[in-house]
């Protein structure tokens, strides 16, 4: 370990790595065979996409398929791999593998890096992850492949399910598709069952997080054996998946045929909630349609997933304590387990930080593009939530309402409260002393 190194706090080891890779991503993106010819390539824009990739969001200022050349697409699904694994985890990975011994400040930090409970078995854990990652991404090429080699030849075919699968599972939602119409992302697959449910699952499971599939694969069908945040994550995920599916499939896709409105109808329910990918028109959606959408990408994904977004635990978090206070019970609580006021007050403070960067991100390029809110919105809560949606306004930015989306993509990848930590590192005191107490009135 370094003199650096026994410096810096976990937070700090994970802010640093994070911004390490992307402006390395970022040089080789500049590379002259990472462009194809023809095309011209400001360090901003590879900076904005190696942002997007590492910060697995899919929001592109270029289109993947028609500006990159296949090394630079080649760079662009390697940022993601680590960026949807986790920096620390890939790190921490190639240390094992080499067969460095792994410190207790190093375990400490991959604990934090994948919301891990304790750091006890951390390393075990992070063969595991590896191993999960690298079977689901696998199995869900294979079921894409056929489709993709009947449409675009055996070898293109072969790397377009790879590169899909693994944009799938890492919730990044880059698209190789540009080939065909630019920034069409899957709208030419809306009714190929194959991809759709393929994409689909690959989303689901990588943004349920691996605690949660450690917790699967240990316990399997005996639930009541699950840990409380296992549960949560898994109902939280179903109810956010069913019922919006439900309003898209009644509201918003009542004109298209049957199997495209039922596939379409789940796929941006599952999309929204932080992959990026999308097989109907955004554009045609009603304002309502649109609001519902914002909302999915804010809640987003679980701890210790490849999603981003505040998490469907804080989600369910804020709900429960809201469904407390209305029935007069002191603590708010899940499957007969109450949560401490930590929890609680982290959540509130999560939520804020969301709507603060949402809201005035969105607010500030609405007025320096002259964009609609909404259109704005949209983009920003996709940006700090790193899903990738967009209405087709990113790529037409000016500089300043690029570098607010750069911003937004690096807080919401490496998450909030990892920021505030990580500045207030060695400044946190115990001071126990209490300030005197009065009641002030709220509603």
């Amino acid at each position: 370990m370094g003199a650096l190194e026994k410096r810096l706090s976990s937070s700090q080891i994970i802010i640093l790595g994070f911004a390490t890779v992307i402006f390395g991503g970022s040089l080789l993106l500049m590379l002259p065979f990472a462009v194809r010819d023809g095309q011209e390539v400001a360090f901003v824009d590879a900076l904005f996409t190696a942002t997007s990739a590492v910060c697995v969001t899919g929001l592109v200022v270029k289109d993947t398929a028609t500006c990159w050349t296949g090394f630079g697409q080649a760079v662009i699904l390697l940022l993601i791999q680590v960026g949807g694994m986790g920096v620390i985890t890939v790190a921490v990975a190639v240390a094992v593998i080499s067969g460095k011994k792994i410190s207790l400040k190093q375990r400490s930090t991959m604990q934090e890096a994948i919301s891990a409970h304790q750091v006890g078995g951390i390393v075990r854990l992070t063969g595991y992850i590896i191993r999960v990652t690298v079977f689901l991404e696998i199995l869900g090429a294979a079921f894409m492949a056929p489709s993709f080699c009947r449409e675009f030849g055996i070898g293109r075919g072969i790397w377009y399910a790879l590169f899909h699968s693994i944009s799938a599972f890492c919730n990044a939602g880059f698209d190789l598709m540009g080939s065909r119409s630019p920034y069409s992302s899957l709208t030419s697959f809306a009714s190929n069952q194959v991809v759709n449910f393929t994409v689909m699952a690959l989303i689901v499971t990588g943004g349920i997080g691996f605690l949660t599939w450690e917790d699967i694969t240990s316990n399997r069908h005996h639930i009541r054996k699950y840990r409380m945040q296992s549960k949560v994550v898994l109902s939280v995920t179903a109810f956010l998946v069913v019922i919006p599916a439900v309003y898209f499939f009644f509201f918003e896709l009542s004109g298209y045929p049957l199997r495209e409105r039922i596939l379409g109808s789940l796929f941006q329910s599952v999309t929204a909630r932080t992959a990026g990918f999308n097989t109907i028109e955004l554009t045609g959606m009603s304002e309502a349609g649109l609001a519902i959408m914002i909302l999915l990408m804010l809640v987003g994904g679980s701890p210790g997933s490849t999603a981003g977004g505040m998490k469907t635990t804080t989600f369910a978090v804020l709900l429960s304590t809201a469904v407390s206070v209305f029935r007069h019970r002191e603590h708010a609580h899940f499957f007969g387990r109450r949560l401490d006021g930590d929890t609680v007050r982290n959540a509130v403070t999560i939520l804020m930080m969301y709507l603060v960067l949402f809201l005035g991100g969105g607010l500030v390029i609405s007025r320096v593009e002259g964009a609609g809110l909404l259109e704005c919105l949209f983009e920003t809560s996709s940006a700090v939530a790193t899903v990738g949606l967009t209405l087709g306004l990113t790529p037409q930015l000016g500089l300043l309402s690029r570098m607010i989306l750069i911003l937004l993509m690096y807080i919401g990848r490496v998450g909030g409260l990892t920021l505030i930590f990580a500045a207030l590192s060695g400044n946190r005191k115990g001071n126990t002393a209490r300030l005197p107490q009065e009641k002030m009135t709220v509603g």
